[in-house]
C-alpha cells in the first residue's frame, strides 16, 4: 500500500481519519442508543453524541446503561426467591383483595407482578417529621432489640446529630445482638465522615458493608450512577422505619450549606405488624447481594408476627432488578384511582410522561392536584430541570407550594383521596424510578392518610404558593438553564 500521499499530506489524512471516526461513531450510535430507551431519552444521548461525538461517546459507555453486572443479575434472582418464601409465610396476613376498590386492587396486583410484596393487613404505621427525634425513636427500639438489628441507609454517617443512633448499636453488640449496617459507596466516599464512620462499626464490633461499590481494582464495579437510594431499619422482625431520611445531620455536614444555612426536612414512619417481614426481605435482600451471606427467609429466632393494627400495607422495592420501573407503574395507576385530591411531596419532581399525563388526566376530570416542592435547591442541574415543568403544571390546574428556604423539603410522599398514600425513598424523577434501588409502602387505611394531612397541612404554613402569573415573569436566562436542565434529565 502506498503511504506517500497521507505522508506528504498529513494535515488532510489526519482530517479525513478523524471525519471518518466521526460519522462511524455516529452511524453506530443510530442503532445502538434508541435500542429499549424511552424515546426522550434516545433522542438526548443522541444529540449529544452528534453534537459532540468523542466526549458523548464516552460519557454514554460510562453511564448509557442501567444493567447491573451479571453475577448480580444471578444474585437478585436470588433475592426474588427469598421474598417469595416470606411472602408464601405471610398468606394469613394477605389483605382480600375483596375489601379493597377496584382501583387500589388494580394497582396492588400490579405491583406484585413487577416484584412487589404483597399487601398485608394488622399493621400500624406512625409518621415523624421531627428530624432529631426520628433519630430518638430508632436508638430506642435498637436498645429494646434481643436478636438483631438491620439498619440500610442511602447515607450514613457518625456525627454528633446521630451520635445516639451510633451507640445504640455498640450497646446492643455488646449484649450480644447481631447488628448489620449497609451503607451506599459512592455517596459515602462523597459525604463527610467517611473514615471517622467506617472506624465506629469497625472497632465496635459491627457487621457492615457497602452497597454498589465501586472499585475496579476489586473487580466491583457497575454504572457508577446506580445507587442504592433506600433507608430502613428493622428490630428483631418487630419494629421497622422508613421514609426519606438519610442517617446524617441535617446540614449533611456539608461547608457549603452550612454557610446558605441549609437544613434537610424529611418524613419517617415506624411501623409494626407483618409489614415488617417486608422490610426485613429487602434489607435480607441487599445483604445477599452485597456479602453473599444467606440470612434465611427470617423464621429462625423470630417472635411471632402480631397484627397490633388495621393499616393495610404493601412494600415495594425497586431498581434497576426489577422489570419495568415498577415504583412508576404502581405509581401512575393509582394516581388514575384518585375522585377527589391528589397531593404530592418530592424535593426532585422531574416526572416522565406518563406521571404527566396521570396528573392532566386528573386535573381534567375536577380532581384537585398540589405539589410540595423547595423554593431553594441543593443540586443546580435537577432544581432547573424540575423548574422546566411549573408552567405546564400550572396551566394543567396544580396548585403548586414552595416550601421557604433555608429549608430543603426532602420528604417523599403522596396521598390519593382519603384512603390511600404512598411514602418511602422515591423522588418522582427518572432517576428514581429507573436508576436508583428505592424503597416505597403503599398504606390504605384512613387514620394514616389523615395524619398525612397534617404533615401536609404543616408544609402549607410553611410555604407559599407559586402563581402562574409570577411564573411567566421568569427572566429568559432562567428559561434557558431550565430548558437545558431538561434535556440532560433525559440522559438516562
Amino acid at each position: 500500500m502506498d503511504l506517500s500521499w497521507f505522508q506528504s499530506n498529513w494535515p488532510i489524512s489526519w482530517t479525513l481519519v478523524f471525519l471518518i471516526i466521526d460519522w462511524v461513531v455516529r452511524v453506530i450510535a443510530l442503532f445502538v442508543v434508541p435500542r429499549n430507551r424511552r424515546p426522550t431519552s434516545g433522542m438526548a444521548w443522541l444529540m449529544a453524541i452528534f453534537l459532540l461525538p468523542v466526549p458523548g461517546l464516552l460519557l454514554f459507555l460510562i453511564i448509557g446503561s442501567n444493567r447491573l453486572p451479571k453475577s448480580r443479575v444471578q444474585k437478585q434472582e436470588a433475592i426474588n426467591q427469598i421474598v417469595s418464601k416470606i411472602s408464601d409465610r405471610e398468606q394469613n396476613f394477605v389483605t382480600p383483595g375483596a375489601e379493597l376498590s377496584t382501583g387500589l386492587r388494580n394497582a396492588v396486583n400490579l405491583g406484585r407482578s413487577l416484584g412487589a410484596q404483597p399487601m398485608l393487613r394488622g399493621n400500624t404505621a406512625t409518621i415523624c417529621i421531627d428530624y432529631e427525634a426520628s433519630f430518638a425513636q430508632m436508638a430506642q427500639a435498637i436498645r429494646a432489640a434481643r436478636e438483631y438489628v438491620h439498619v440500610e441507609f442511602y447515607i450514613l454517617v457518625h456525627d454528633e446529630t446521630t451520635d445516639g443512633v451510633f451507640q445504640a448499636m455498640r450497646e446492643a453488640v455488646q449484649r450480644g445482638v447481631d447488628v448489620r449496617v449497609l451503607l451506599d459507596h459512592v455517596s459515602a466516599v462523597r459525604n463527610p465522615g467517611t473514615k471517622r464512620t467506617a472506624r465506629f462499626l469497625t472497632e465496635h464490633g459491627i457487621d457492615w458493608d457497602y452497597m454498589l461499590p465501586v472499585r475496579p481494582w476489586r473487580g466491583e464495579y457497575q454504572r457508577p450512577d446506580l445507587r442504592n437510594h433506600r433507608k430502613l431499619l428493622v428490630v428483631d422482625g418487630n419494629v421497622g422505619f422508613m421514609g426519606s431520611q438519610n442517617l446524617v445531620d441535617s446540614s449533611y455536614n456539608k461547608p457549603a450549606n452550612r454557610r446558605r444555612g441549609l437544613h434537610w426536612k424529611d418524613l419517617m414512619v415506624r411501623v409494626e405488624g407483618p409489614i415488617v417481614l417486608g422490610l426485613d426481605a429487602v434489607f435480607m435482600g441487599d445483604w445477599y447481594l452485597e456479602t453473599g451471606e444467606y440470612l434465611g427467609d427470617g423464621s429462625e429466632g423470630q417472635y411471632a408476627v402480631e397484627q397490633p393494627g388495621d393499616l393495610d400495607c404493601q412494600i415495594v422495592p425497586s431498581g434497576p432488578g426489577y422489570a419495568g420501573e415498577n415504583n412508576l407503574q404502581v405509581f401512575v395507576a393509582l394516581m388514575y384511582t384518585a375522585q377527589r385530591r391528589i397531593s404530592i411531596t418530592s424535593p426532585y419532581f422531574v416526572p416522565d410522561g406518563s406521571i404527566m399525563n396521570a396528573i392532566r388526566a386528573a386535573t381534567g376530570r375536577g380532581v384537585d392536584v398540589e405539589l410540595f416542592v423547595s423554593e431553594t435547591g441543593d443540586q443546580a442541574v435537577v432544581y432547573h430541570a424540575q423548574r422546566s415543568y411549573y408552567e405546564e403544571l400550572l396551566r394543567a390546574g396544580v396548585r403548586i407550594w414552595m416550601f421557604r428556604p433555608p429549608y430543603i423539603l426532602h420528604s417523599k410522599h403522596f396521598s390519593i383521596d382519603d384512603q390511600v398514600a404512598v411514602v418511602g425513598s422515591s423522588n418522582m424523577d427518572q432517576r428514581s424510578f429507573g436508576l436508583n434501588m428505592e424503597i416505597s409502602m403503599v398504606v390504605h387505611g384512613g387514620d394514616f392518610v389523615a395524619e398525612l394531612d397534617e404533615v401536609n397541612d404543616y408544609y402549607r404554613e410553611n410555604s407559599r404558593e407559586l402563581t402562574l402569573e409570577e411564573w411567566l415573569k421568569q427572566p429568559l436566562r432562567s428559561q434557558l438553564l431550565d430548558g437545558l436542565a431538561r434535556l440532560t434529565s433525559a440522559l438516562q
